[in-house]
């Protein structure tokens, strides 16, 4: 598995300082963190599964998870006001570098029928955010452990003023796009 963090330093800043023109190192786009949160809808009806989520959370990210309560009470979905609902996890400096490295080369190939990541996922920003349906694509998730499958939203945050920029830097690391027809 390759290192991100080396790749970044010796190859994607002299590639993307030849195609922006950026006169100053400091210029070049980088990844700030990387936000991973998974929504426990089911929290409400089966106090376990929040547990469980913190447990998986944890295996993939290799960082203790935030539980995320409700802000406000929904009568029709059943929660109350600071029931647990969600986890999320940032992840900055190395840990993110493993997470991107493994996220790109182990887990995003191991989709079924993946066809790349949509290049319009981007929020004029120059942030990038992507949907993971299970959390079985992760290699330390084992089926046989798992209660539920669970899904997970993905942001990455970045330095970069505008999303072409982004897409160039996220490409230069590794990111599976689509290719634009």
């Amino acid at each position: 598995m390759i290192n991100v963090k080396d790749h970044y330093e010796t190859t994607v800043k002299k590639a993307l300082k030849t195609q922006f023109n950026y006169s100053n190192d400091l210029e070049i786009p980088r990844v700030v963190k990387v936000v991973i949160n998974m929504g426990v809808g089911e929290a409400t009806a089966n106090s376990k599964a929040i547990e469980s989520a913190v447990k998986e959370m944890a295996t993939i990210s290799g960082q203790k998870p935030v539980v995320n309560r409700a802000r406000k009470s929904i009568a029709t979905y059943k929660v109350r006001k600071g029931m647990p609902i969600g986890v999320s996890v940032t992840l900055r400096g190395k840990r993110m570098y493993d997470f991107l490295a493994k996220l790109v080369h182990i887990a995003l190939p191991r989709i079924k029928d993946f066809r790349g990541l949509s290049p319009k996922s981007f929020d004029g920003r120059g942030n990038y955010s992507l949907g993971i349906k299970e959390q079985l694509i992760f290699p330390e998730i084992s089926y046989d452990k798992i209660d539920a499958t669970r899904g997970m939203d993905i942001a990455m945050v970045t330095t970069a003023r505008t999303d072409q920029e982004a897409l160039a830097l996220l490409k230069e690391i590794g990111m599976p796009f689509k290719k634009s027809t």
